[in-house]
């Protein structure tokens, strides 16, 4: 048994610890220890399953010993430059759009001067800026007890258009091009962008007044995100805090190739639509070890939604997601596909997690006049505890000024066409539920379009929550509550090992 590197960049490292039962924590703590030729010997606890480390020197082998294993060899990457920012002021008030505006200016100058391949090192202290825009074949530093703020005051903010100059999506909001406040940290077809570290982005969403407007527009513009991606390419991100987003925390938007590792995203529970990380018409996306407790969805895959007229221009798939060993607190769902995916979802497996306290577990959420398939879906070895709902699919999500209007909420069917969303191939395994409170799985397809190929295999439930109170475990009309279920289903077809857990009753009030 070896530890399996995941990304190695010329600072940092992600190692998965491929212990049997595993999830986002390990069964055990395991002690391991770093050694290199000339360096002092590094020692430390592994407690969960993705082991980070951190402040290493470029172009080195290190030699990594973990309890139980064998020993790997981790060669770092070079680096063709490394710049410390200087004149930059510490400790600003929030308020201070001076000391915003001239540390996002120093920020900038520096990583313009970068050299391809090189690295900006945030030093230790408190740093407020304005937003600053990121670029290729770099590397952003973040040394550990440094933290990057974001001001309180709008006006330091620029504005993306909702299209660049070539009709492209640019700005976007809940799936369609808009006009929004760029994010605090952002980067527009960046490829081999690296950001990693032990220090905080906090994008201050707490501060000034982004959430008293969550769903309306300020000066024409969205509210930003915490790091919003656009266009990027092979891009890591290893180790740092995100914390305070505005609005969604990270937001990769037709990105390909991105790893995410060992990161913290937090958000008060109370903050509105603070989704942790929210990957929107990207491929090839691997989370790995990230911890999660946010004031909405933990993960939202997305895919872009059709506009009000049916516009399309816009969208594109997301497939291949794999999200492996995190841990999803509180949020209003675990691992969340949809609403937006107008575009098409395929092939995203959740694996080898723990949810705890999540309003639902897996949720699948669309509409009519949505369009596009979800397809490929899988969960595997995930323990939920506290989780309301485990399992929500949902084709009657009542979201849009619309949503509650009869052609979408009606159950008789409806003519099929471009508009008629489609969700098949959802694999559920060796799942376990502790405390479940409403039911452990809705299923509530179309009458013209139901839910095709559900497998379930292995489902625990383990306990009940002794508290609950009956709940509708879905957001569609005339859902009825429920209170300790086991897995219902109306237009969707479920092969579960355990007949006992199909339940007869019905998810719709008559």
């Amino acid at each position: 048994m070896t530890p399996i590197p995941l990304a190695v960049t010329a600072r940092a490292a992600a190692l998965r610890l491929p212990v049997k039962d595993a999830l986002f924590h390990l069964p055990h703590a395991l002690e391991w220890r770093l050694t290199a030729r000339g360096m002092t010997e590094r020692r430390g606890s592994a407690g969960q399953a993705v082991l980070i480390l951190d402040d290493l020197k470029p172009a080195t082998t290190y030699r990594l010993a973990v309890e139980g294993m064998d020993e790997i060899d981790v060669e770092t990457a070079p680096c063709a430059g490394a710049v410390q920012p200087e004149g930059l002021i510490e400790d600003a008030a929030h308020g201070d759009l001076g000391a915003a505006r001239h540390n996002a200016a120093i920020l900038s100058g520096a990583i313009a001067r970068l050299p391809l391949g090189g690295a900006l090192i945030l030093p230790r202290g408190n740093w407020l800026s304005a937003p600053v825009e990121l670029r290729s074949d770099m590397t952003l530093h973040l040394s550990e007890g440094a933290v990057l703020r974001a001001p309180s005051d709008r006006s330091a903010w620029p504005i993306l258009p909702a299209r660049d100059a070539d009709g492209r999506m640019l700005g976007s909001w809940e799936g369609l091009p808009a006009t929004c406040f760029a994010a605090g940290l952002f980067a527009i077809a960046a490829e081999r962008l690296v950001i990693e570290g032990r220090g905080v982005i906090d994008a201050s969403g707490d501060l000034g007044d982004w959430w008293s407007w969550p769903k309306e527009t300020r000066d024409g513009a969205r509210r930003p995100r915490g790091l919003h991606l656009i266009g990027c390419s092979d891009v890591t991100l290893l180790g740092f805090t995100i914390r305070n987003a505005p609005s969604w925390t990270i937001h990769p938007q037709g990105c390909d190739r991105l790893m995410a590792a060992g990161l913290t995203i937090e958000a008060p529970h109370d903050s509105p639509n603070t989704d942790g990380f929210n990957p929107e018409m990207c491929r090839d996306v691997e989370l790995q070890g990230i911890r999660f407790s946010v004031g909405d969805d933990c993960i939202a895959v997305k895919a872009g939604k059709r506009g009000p007229n049916g516009e399309a221009d816009h969208l594109d798939e997301t497939r291949h997601i794999r999200v492996r060993h995190c841990l999803m607190e509180r949020g209003h769902g675990g691992l969340v596909i949809g609403s937006e995916m107008s575009g098409g979802v395929h092939d995203v497996a959740i694996e080898d997690c723990e949810m705890i306290g999540t309003d639902r577990g897996l949720r699948i959420k669309t509409r009519r006049g949505r369009g596009g398939a979800v397809s490929g879906i899988a969960m595997r070895r995930v323990a939920m505890r506290g989780v309301q709902t485990a399992i929500s699919v949902n084709a009657h999500y009542h979201c849009d000024p619309d949503g509650h209007a009869n052609w979408v909420q009606d159950r008789a069917a409806a003519p099929v066409n471009d508009r008629t969303p489609r969700i098949s191939g959802i694999t559920i395994e060796d799942v376990t539920l502790d405390g479940l409170a409403h039911a452990a799985g809705a299923f509530l397809g179309l009458p013209e379009s139901p839910i095709e190929d559900v497998r379930v295999r292995r489902l625990r439930i383990c306990s009940l929550d002794p508290d609950a109170m009956p709940t509708a475990p879905d957001m569609a009309d005339r859902v009825r509550a429920m209170r300790h279920e086991t897995l219902l289903a109306e237009q969707a077809d479920i092969d579960c090992d355990d007949a006992a857990l199909l339940s007869l009753a019905r998810i719709t009030l008559e």
